[in-house]
């Protein structure tokens, strides 16, 4: 696996992904229908200097993540269901870390047990409570210190 900066030709990959991803782990929103809003999302950040990685493997796009260098906000992060449990969420993780080594924050769905289990075991620390202006459904805030 290798983790590179995202490409323009990556986007329809990435979206494919992202609605996989989202709609295994909370079945009750239709992310199909948020196809539009995801590359507009990505798009933005984009424009607004955040940078977007993607790994690749032998199968073609194993994931992606998005970490604003400057703030060290996270907005995206999300691993091929193929590669769930192997590790590429990691890498992509220890790469945003690695890009932003003041620190990161980031919000995670409170109904998505697998992510907020995952963002603890990889050190980081709830900061608060919120809720999604996407969803209306609540957030918990997380934050990493090195």
């Amino acid at each position: 696996m290798r983790i590179r900066p995202m490409q323009d030709s990556d986007m329809p990959a990435m979206v494919d992904l992202w609605v996989e991803s989202w709609r295994d782990a909370m079945p009750q929103i239709d992310f199909e229908a948020r196809r539009g809003w995801f590359a507009e999302r990505i798009g933005g950040l984009r424009s607004e200097g955040v940078s977007v990685f993607v790994a690749e493997d032998d199968d073609g796009l194993a994931g992606f993540v998005t970490i604003d260098e400057r703030s060290g906000h996270l907005d995206q992060l999300a691993a091929a269901r193929r590669n769930w449990g192997r590790g590429v969420g990691v890498a992509l993780l220890d790469h945003a870390k690695a890009s932003s080594p003041s620190g990161v924050r980031l919000e995670v769905n409170a109904g998505n047990a697998r992510a907020v289990r995952f963002y603890e075991r990889e050190g980081f620390v709830r900061t608060g409570e919120g809720v999604s202006a996407a969803s209306g459904l609540p957030l918990h805030h997380y934050a990493w210190a090195p």
